[in-house]
């Protein structure tokens, strides 16, 4: 392009800039970001988990990491050692000299702006005596003071230098490259080459695909047996998927593994749950684009549990078939049998719950003192949820009134209590069921004596009298009034007679409570795009699951008959104590009665999960013109 010149910068002034700059573009969120946190604060965090996680391999961990690790060191060391280069740089920019600053020949000249021309001509023969090359004085800096001297005597030149800010006129756009000469030179040329063919095409992919060679791993199959090996198809045959299935299979059967291999598995152990949430997500995905615009069989319900279930597993390092009950500490195969004798038929641990002290302390005679209490501090933290459920029609005059092809919202109450609240309740319960059995053998007979004269008084009393049959009021039964307002609801109240009244406000409070129902609705929708919760709910107990996993849950509405998504999964992850959700979907286009499902799933505990039943009828919807 005409008039522009590129140019490197030999001075390497410009690179200097460039690098502050880069520097301090990483150095100043690196500082915000992995600066090490209050290492006290998570002490004490942990000292306060210690009573129930202390077994839990990712406590131990840690705990290990936070007493003799010395990453965070290494990490202030390095934000250190980054804030100094970068304050170095900017204290050597701030000392460089301005290369394109403003073209002043009094400056030059070492005159005062606005010197008269006899100054200007004796200062200029000064200099010249003194900077002539032919005395001796530097070529450079003489032309220099012969162009500014000309600046202020020559007519064209002193106008160049008004307009243009340069005696010589005009000049050409210079822009500068931010990097020095010599990487472009034609004799670095091979050197700068190799560089970049080293750091971008053998030194990067080596250490992004760099992953440890696979060791001991035949063993691992020999034992578990069912790895299918020669199995052709990808990439189930590739050597990578072996080995991953080996660390999870290795990991749910609770086997031990070598001590090369440790890091491995609890790598693909802790990457597990994320990419099972990401199958899971697809797998919705896939739902609703089947069910939207068809062409394709969407996935099985069962596909989609299978993978909530497989999380669980991993979480706790149990297989599907084991008992929930290995989930709590100090539990093995050979007892089981206690558990699930005729006597007691414990299987769950909602079943170990509903014990009484007595017998859970029988029952669990194996346990020492110590054990039996650190299992019942376990089992006293695990949560326990109760499930509300509350089905309506929003943004609809009668909210209860499901019409085909309607949205129907599922309005669901998640309450987190733990299993000590539950305890602590069927204990105190059993004890008033005691004391009220007592109560009743001392007063049986006269129980029998209150209940003979109830019936007698019973049979005395004479039917009421039928009551009168509502008015019509403008040509419509009241009993049957569709409310539109409650200007309309007070002015028909005033036109109705006394009889018709009471059913007036019976209609109007129906009318307050959806009306308070769907503001309530819109409410938590504001709050929601508003507020971000934290996902940091309650720590899950997990023995053998290698990184600290907060309790998750899944809420989804289901078709168990036909095997089908009713409602797209809701993850909730913001579950501390109580929590409302709403779940939304299409009624059926057809009239019926539907029989749908309620369920939640835990994403960290086996045996957690509810179902629960959902009635749906929808109806035709007519219109009266």
């Amino acid at each position: 392009m005409a008039g522009q010149q590129f140019q490197y910068d030999d001075s390497g002034n410009t690179f200097f800039y460039f690098l502050t700059s880069f520097v301090g573009l990483i150095v100043i969120p690196a500082t915000y970001y992995f600066w090490p946190r209050d290492q006290n604060a998570e002490q004490l965090r942990l000292k306060s988990l210690r009573r129930v996680h202390g077994r839990c391999l990712w406590y131990r961990l840690r705990l290990l990491k936070s007493q003799q690790s010395i990453v965070p060191t290494l990490k202030k060391a390095a934000l250190l050692f980054g804030w100094a280069v970068f304050l170095l740089l900017a204290y050597k920019v701030s000392k460089l000299d301005r290369e394109y600053q403003e073209y002043n020949p009094y400056e030059v000249l070492n005159l005062d702006p606005g010197a008269s021309l006899s100054e200007i001509k004796k200062q200029y023969r000064v200099l010249s005596l003194k900077f002539h090359p032919d005395k001796g004085g530097d070529e450079a800096t003489f032309m220099r003071i012969a162009k500014a001297y000309a600046a202020l005597t020559n007519e064209q030149s002193r106008q160049n230098w008004e307009i243009y800010g340069n005696p010589d006129g005009p000049g050409a756009t210079s822009f500068g490259i931010a990097l020095p000469a010599w990487i472009v030179d034609q004799k670095n040329s091979m050197l700068v080459l190799l560089v970049y063919g080293l750091a971008f095409m053998v030194i990067l992919p080596v250490v992004v695909s760099a992953m440890k060679t696979v060791l001991f791993v035949s063993q691992l199959i020999r034992e578990l047996g069912n790895i299918n090996v020669k199995k052709k198809e990808p990439p189930f045959c590739y050597p990578y998927s072996l080995k991953a299935r080996v660390m999870v299979l290795s990991h749910l059967a609770r086997m031990d593994v070598s001590e090369e291999l440790e890091e491995d598995q609890r790598f693909v152990v802790r990457k597990s749950p994320a990419l099972l949430q990401e199958m899971i997500s697809v797998g919705c995905q896939l739902t609703m684009m089947a069910n939207s615009r068809g062409g394709f069989h969407a996935p099985r319900l069962v596909t989609i549990e299978n993978c909530m279930k497989l999380t669980q597993m991993v979480v706790q390092g149990l297989q599907e078939s084991k008992s929930p009950l290995l989930q709590l500490p100090h539990f093995e195969e050979e007892h089981l049998r206690y558990c699930i004798s005729k006597k007691y038929k414990v299987r769950t641990l909602q079943d170990l719950v509903s014990l009484k002290d007595s017998e859970r302390r029988i029952m669990l005679r194996f346990l020492g003192e110590e054990k039996y209490d650190e299992v019942m501090a376990v089992l006293g933290s695990i949560p326990h949820i109760t499930m509300d459920t509350k089905l309506q029609v929003l943004d609809d005059e009668d909210s209860n009134n499901i019409t085909a092809g309607s949205i129907v919202t599922v309005t669901v109450t998640l309450t987190r209590k733990r299993m000590l609240v539950r305890m602590n309740s069927l204990s105190q319960g059993d004890t008033n069921k005691s004391k009220t059995k007592v109560w009743q053998n001392k007063s049986k007979g006269a129980k029998k004596t209150t209940k003979s004269k109830k019936k007698k008084l019973t049979k005395k009393k004479t039917p009421p009298a039928p009551a009168a049959k509502p008015k019509q009021v403008n040509g419509t039964v009241a009993g049957n009034v569709s409310v539109h307002s409650t200007h309309s609801l007070t002015s028909l109240m005033k036109e109705t007679p006394a009889l018709q009244k009471p059913q007036i406000t019976k209609e109007m409070e129906m009318f307050v409570q959806e009306w308070e129902a769907l503001q309530q609705s819109i409410q938590r929708r504001e709050r929601a795009l508003l507020e971000t919760k934290s996902k940091v709910t309650h720590p899950v107990y997990s023995l053998y699951f290698p990184e600290e996993k907060q309790e998750w849950w899944w809420l989804y509405i289901a078709d168990r008959r036909d095997q089908t998504l009713v409602s797209m999964p809701y993850h909730v992850c913001t579950l501390k104590d109580t929590e409302e959700v709403e779940l939304k979907f299409p009624a059926p286009s057809k009239a019926g009665n539907y029989q749908y499902s309620v369920i939640l799933r835990s994403d960290s505990y086996l045996g957690l999960d509810q179902i629960k039943p959902l009635k749906v009828l929808t109806k035709f919807c007519v219109f009266f013109f």
